[in-house]
């Protein structure tokens, strides 16, 4: 089981996460959700050593995660990528061997193999050679995810895969993260879309600078608790529009 526990991470002085403590299921997609500055990515970041932080600890089956750096697959916000950087598509998803490998063994035939074979199963053989930077949106999210194929970790966390990104792609992605939820693998997803709640998670974390709600979505993901964490006016929204009004429309945490 992946666990955070005791995480605090305040940033230029400002409290965000106060003694955090939160357990991620094997074989299940947990979503997690909640207003912008929420604290979302900042739970993901902070667990994984990428944010500095005042207290916590994150564990994979009781091992600090530290030593389990192999372990854990994460694709983070596109928004963050350097796009101008001259790597190719090919390269960048053997990356995702690198963890296996350690520091100084180099990428062989079988890692290289590995990795069209993780190209196929996205449908991007053919942009190998391409430069990220010229790919479109749903094409770049789907050539991390064929990393994090490559990797072939336990757990796998993605920051807002979903943005900005084609329905195709989208459709793509959770086809892969449901194959590997079925295999018993941990997957962790940061999204902005309420209206895929109920078809994309099994469990769902709520969020606003803590955990408002956590639990199975029929249980967690209620007008009660969407009011809690973004507003009483945005819950009504939520809840009250039919079903062809939230499809037509769509509702986004950025209210």
């Amino acid at each position: 089981m992946f666990k955070i526990e005791k995480l605090t991470v305040a940033y230029q002085g400002e409290l965000i996460l106060n003694q955090l403590s939160i357990a991620f299921q094997k074989g299940k997609i947990t979503g997690i959700i909640g207003p912008n500055g929420a604290g979302k990515s900042t739970l993901i970041k902070g667990a994984l050593g990428l944010t500095p932080t005042k207290s916590g600890l994150a564990s994979l089956d009781g091992k600090p995660l530290n030593k389990l750096k192999d372990k854990i697959a994460y694709v983070e916000q596109r928004a963050a990528v350097d796009l101008t950087f001259p790597i190719s598509v090919f390269d960048v998803v053997l990356t995702g061997t690198y963890p296996k490998l350690g520091l100084f063994k180099s990428p062989g035939m079988a890692e290289k193999q590995a990795t069209l074979a993780a190209l196929g199963k996205v449908d991007l053989i053919a942009f190998k050679d391409r430069q990220i930077g010229s790919l479109s949106g749903g094409q770049l999210q789907r050539v991390f995810v064929a990393r994090a194929i490559v990797q072939d970790a336990e757990v796998v966390i993605l920051d807002e895969p979903f943005v900005g990104i084609d329905m195709a792609s989208e459709q793509s992605i959770m086809s892969i993260l449901k194959r590997w939820c079925a295999k018993g693998k941990t997957i962790i997803v940061v999204n902005h879309d309420l209206n895929k709640v109920t078809q994309y998670f099994d469990d769902l974390i709520i969020m606003n600078r803590g955990i408002v709600a956590n639990g199975p979505v029929g249980e967690t993901y209620t007008k009660a608790n969407i009011q809690k964490a973004f507003s009483p006016d945005f819950g009504d929204l939520l809840f009250e529009k039919d079903d062809h009004q939230v499809q037509e429309g769509g509702v986004h945490d950025e209210y």
